[in-house]
């Protein structure tokens, strides 16, 4: 991190955080077949391919339901987190990191003219501020994070030990 952080503006912060997370996880794609992308290591849903194609629908959830108060149907979102997990045939480590990369763009010009303070209104739990929003993206993006670096350490030494 850029020592230029540390005394920018606390939305400049939240928002250097957030892309730091984003490329984190986006990157743990990085380097790995299709078939380890979607490799199955724990008992839930969730694959490395799986965790970036969530992300994806966080976003949106966060920074487009929440904020233009459109429905999940009219964004194209599966109704709940745990179905965001699903992978299609057609999901490939690309085709999901660039619908995770434009879904992170669509969020900072969603958000470009509002500040911490401003109310976002179309999420289930009312209205939040911006600043609540922020810090919820981060918290579950540095989860996922520590999910993709566990999953992605597995991965790889699965193939290690089978090499």
């Amino acid at each position: 991190m850029e020592p230029a952080v540390f005394h920018a503006t606390l939305r400049d912060q939240f928002e250097v955080f957030l892309d730091e997370h984003r490329t984190a996880l986006r990157d743990t794609l990085n380097g790995l077949t299709e078939e380890q992308a979607r490799q199955s290591l724990v008992t839930s849903k969730t694959t490395l391919l799986g965790l970036l194609k969530h992300a994806t629908f966080v976003e949106k959830v966060w920074f487009d339901e929440a904020i233009t108060c459109r429905s999940r149907t009219e964004i194209g979102i599966p109704d709940t987190p745990d179905e965001s997990f699903d992978l299609d045939d057609g999901d490939t480590i690309a085709s999901v990191q660039h619908a995770h990369r434009q879904a992170c763009e669509a969020s900072r010009r969603a958000t470009a003219e509002l500040t911490l303070d401003d109310l976002v209104r179309g999420n289930r739990r009312g209205p939040l501020p911006l600043r609540w929003v922020y810090l919820h993206v981060l918290r579950e993006l540095a989860q996922h994070c520590g999910h993709a670096d566990i999953l992605r350490e597995q991965v790889l030494d699965d193939t290690a030990l089978r090499g």
